[in-house]
């Protein structure tokens, strides 16, 4: 995979790309949102990790530009630890995960994969499966043009599922997108969330399928 580095700290940075080679990728490096967004101008990449914190401004800010041009690279924010506000920011500006500092390499790495074979989430302002509406800005989801009350939880779960419509997201994805760890309480409450949302999706339920010992998976009948 191609992998662009964002991080103004020289040491930070060095490790960030001496490791990800070491993983056979290929990563380009640059200290600043100013030459991010020129390299991201001219190339492509199948990998964004952003620190949040970067001298000539906000890594949140940039991730939020991104994704209003259209820039679907998956990004990884790096946030300093214990800093929720700046995960909540992020995700809500259309980061796709985040680690906090320090990190293990191992998990830089198993990150950076998850997110390389996921690939870019279709980042539509409103998603259509059959009867089911996403809404992705207003964070709504209309079923026959009605809305359907959803908790905070179900909507990340519809969110992920619609942004992958037709795909399988799997089990992992979940984990690492919506409860941000493979907890076991996130192991625990995937099962009774995507059942509580085919109830509420009653006569179109079939439009979640369970795909067995792969994850799920959002997809209109024939």
């Amino acid at each position: 995979m191609r992998v662009l580095v964002v991080d103004d700290e020289e040491e930070t940075r060095q490790l960030l790309v001496r490791n990800l080679q070491l993983a056979s990728h290929g990563v380009k490096a640059v200290e600043s949102c100013a030459d991010a967004r020129d390299v991201l101008a001219r190339d492509r990449f199948d990998v964004l990790v952003l620190d949040v914190m970067l001298a000539d401004g906000s890594g949140i800010e940039l991730c939020s530009e991104l994704r209003a041009c259209r820039v679907d690279v998956p990004i990884l924010l790096l946030t300093a630890k214990g800093e929720v506000r700046s995960r909540v920011l992020g995700l809500e500006a259309g980061a796709d995960d985040y680690l906090s500092k320090p990190f293990a390499i191992s998990e830089l790495r198993a990150r950076v994969n998850a997110l390389g074979r996921r690939g870019p989430l279709r980042r539509d302002r409103s998603i259509e499966i059959g009867p089911l509406r996403v809404e992705v800005e207003s964070r709504a989801v209309l079923l026959d043009g009605v809305v359907v009350a959803l908790t905070a939880r179900e909507l990340a779960i519809v969110n992920l599922l619609a942004s992958r419509a037709g795909r399988i997201v799997s089990r992992d994805e979940f984990f690492e997108s919506v409860w941000g760890e493979a907890s076991d309480s996130a192991r625990a409450s995937l099962d009774v969330l995507v059942a509580r949302i085919r109830r509420k999706l009653g006569a179109h339920a079939a439009l979640l399928q369970t795909v067995r010992g792969l994850g799920y998976r959002l997809e209109a009948g024939e």
